[in-house]
């Protein structure tokens, strides 16, 4: 990485722990505390100052074995936030790319993962605005049906588009609509504003959540399609107990308790 990368990522700790930055797979987005404090300190120096003096309060709440650590070893925090970023853009890249029919498969394994019984999945072609019935139970007689779409594009899909997966809802489905692209706001507005209608929007973060989630549930078929390994990173910010019993070595194998994993898409 690049020097004034690191510079860059580093020099934003303290507007994190004031509360005002939250950082997720590479997306760096203001809190309603971080707009407000671009309006209330114009000044960028008084903004910096304000920004010092909420991380010295965060770091004055710190157990005291902890406070050494957070001075002398920023590092470990960068490193981690950079590794989530690569691991992230590379499950992207290959799920965007991924075969309409495989992410068809893949959204099946997940719902099995889950526990719901697939009852039908659409043959290629037309599939009439449903691509997955599935069922709490396995002979389907017990409500409600989960109908499914799956679109694996780019573009977001707007309020029309699910208008039209809307209309092939039965009065007891639930109407599961994913969509790698994501939704307009109109679209996710639609969706909550349902009275009767039960639906779930899920974009491609969403649904990667679920699948690291129920990994260990999803069949193996379908863990061939996104196989994941993780990749664990010391939290130190979670270390406890006198500092005598800590390892001097920060790697952590097997099942680490205290460990934030990284997953990473293995080939």
């Amino acid at each position: 990485m690049r020097r004034y990368e690191k510079i860059v990522r580093f020099s934003s700790i303290k507007a994190v722990k004031a509360g005002w930055l939250v950082k997720e797979r590479g997306r760096w987005s203001l809190t309603d505390e971080g707009r407000k404090a671009l309006e209330s300190y114009q000044d960028p120096q008084e903004f910096a100052r304000q920004a010092d003096r909420l991380y010295k309060r965060w770091k004055a709440s710190l157990p005291e074995e902890h406070e050494e650590e957070v001075e002398e070893a920023p590092a470990p925090g960068v490193t981690l936030e950079e590794a989530e970023e690569m691991a992230w853009r590379e499950v992207e890249e290959y799920l965007l790319h991924l075969d309409p029919y495989d992410f068809q498969t893949l959204v099946r394994a997940l719902l099995q993962g889950m526990g719901y019984h697939v009852a039908w999945v659409a043959p290629p072609g037309p599939d009439g605005g449903t691509d997955l019935i599935a069922y709490s139970d396995p002979l389907g007689t017990r409500q409600p049906r989960v109908r499914v779409q799956v679109k694996r594009r780019q573009e977001k899909i707007s309020v029309e588009g699910l208008r039209a997966f809307m209309a092939v809802l039965g009065n007891e489905d639930i109407g599961l609509f994913i969509s790698t692209g994501g939704f307009t706001k109109d679209a996710e507005q639609e969706a909550r504003s349902q009275p009767t209608r039960r639906i779930t929007l899920l974009d491609l973060e969403k649904l990667f959540d679920l699948w690291v989630q129920y990994y260990k549930n999803v069949p193996e078929e379908g863990r061939r399609i996104l196989p994941l390994k993780p990749v664990y990173y010391l939290a130190r910010e979670d270390l406890g107990g006198p500092r005598s019993s800590r390892p001097a070595v920060p790697l952590t194998r097997g099942d680490p308790d205290g460990a934030l994993p990284a997953w990473r898409w293995t080939h």
